[in-house]
C-alpha cells in the first residue's frame, strides 16, 4: 500500500516527476511540431483551437507545472509532483467507475519496454472485477512511418496490453514491441471490433496514439503523458482525453510499480 505522501516523495526521488530527464529543448520542439500540425506530435488529434506554441507552453503549465516562460529554452522540464497526483486520483477514478459497470477495456502502449507492466497490472486487476480486456486485431499488420521511413509492424497484446511488434518478433513478452507515438494502431484495433460486432470498449488506457487517436473517436480515453506530449493535454483540456497523468514515461520500469500500487488502491481494486 502507497499513502499519498509516499507516492510524492517516490515521483521525486525517481524523477517521474520534479525534474525530470525530458530536456526543455526536446518539450519546445514537440510543441513546434504541434503548432504547426505535424502528426508526429499530434498523435491522432485534430485540434479545434489554433493552439500557437506559446499558447502550448501556457497550458503545459498549468497541467504538468513546466515553466510558463518561453524565453526559458534550455535545461531540464519540471512537472509538478501535486499535479500528477491530482490526475492519478482522476486516474483511478475512471478505473473504479469502469469496474463498477463492468465496461469492455482497452490497454494500449506506445512505450512497451517501460509501461507494459504498469498496464499490465491494470489489465489484470481490471479483469477480476469482470471487466472484459479486449484483444482485438492481433497479428494485424500496420504500416507505420517512422523516422526511417514507412515500418509494417505486426499489433500484439502481452498480458492484455496492445503494442506495436516488429514480424517475426516473440509473443513470450521478451521482446515488448516498438516505441511509437502513431493512432493507426488504436484504428486498427477498434475497426477490427467494429467488423466483429463485438461490443467496443467504454474504456481505452495508455498513452501516445493509443490515447489520442481513440479520444478522437469519441472513445473516453486516460492515459499517460510527458512533457514533450502535448496532444493528450491538449485533448484534456478539448474534452476528448478524459484524464492525462503529468510524469515522465521513460524511466526505468520497475520505478512505476508504486504508481501501480497507488491507482489500485485508490480504484478499491485488488492486484
Amino acid at each position: 500500500m502507497w499513502d499519498r505522501g509516499a507516492l510524492r516523495a517516490h515521483l521525486l526521488c525517481a524523477r517521474l516527476a520534479g525534474v525530470v530527464a525530458t530536456s526543455r529543448e526536446v518539450s519546445l520542439r514537440s510543441y513546434r511540431l504541434f503548432a504547426a500540425r505535424d502528426p508526429r506530435a499530434l498523435m491522432g488529434i485534430d485540434p479545434e483551437g489554433a493552439w500557437t506554441q506559446r499558447d502550448l507552453i501556457t497550458l503545459m503549465a498549468d497541467r504538468c507545472g513546466v515553466s510558463a516562460d518561453p524565453r526559458h529554452t534550455t535545461g531540464q522540464d519540471v512537472i509538478d509532483p501535486d499535479r500528477t497526483l491530482l490526475a492519478l486520483d482522476a486516474f483511478a477514478g475512471r478505473l473504479a467507475e469502469a469496474a463498477r459497470r463492468r465496461a469492455p477495456v482497452l490497454f494500449g502502449t506506445g512505450h512497451p519496454h517501460r509501461l507494459l507492466g504498469f498496464y499490465a497490472a491494470l489489465a489484470d486487476a481490471l479483469s477480476a472485477a469482470g471487466c472484459a480486456v479486449l484483444t482485438p486485431a492481433q497479428g494485424r499488420s500496420v504500416d507505420i512511418t517512422t523516422r526511417f521511413g514507412l515500418r509494417t509492424h505486426n499489433l500484439g497484446y502481452v498480458r492484455g496490453v496492445a503494442l506495436m511488434q516488429e514480424p517475426g518478433a516473440s509473443r513470450s513478452g521478451c521482446e515488448p514491441g516498438a516505441h511509437t507515438h502513431s493512432p493507426l494502431p488504436v484504428r486498427t484495433a477498434l475497426a477490427a471490433v467494429a467488423e466483429a460486432g463485438g461490443p467496443l470498449p467504454e474504456l481505452v488506457i495508455g498513452d501516445h496514439g493509443w490515447v489520442c487517436g481513440a479520444g478522437q473517436l469519441g472513445f473516453e480515453a486516460i492515459g499517460l503523458a510527458d512533457t514533450d506530449d502535448p496532444a493528450l493535454f491538449v485533448g484534456e483540456a478539448e474534452g476528448s482525453v478524459s484524464v492525462a497523468v503529468p510524469l515522465d514515461d521513460a524511466v526505468r520500469s520497475a520505478y512505476y510499480r508504486p504508481l501501480t500500487r497507488y491507482v489500485l488502491k485508490r480504484a478499491c481494486l485488488s492486484q
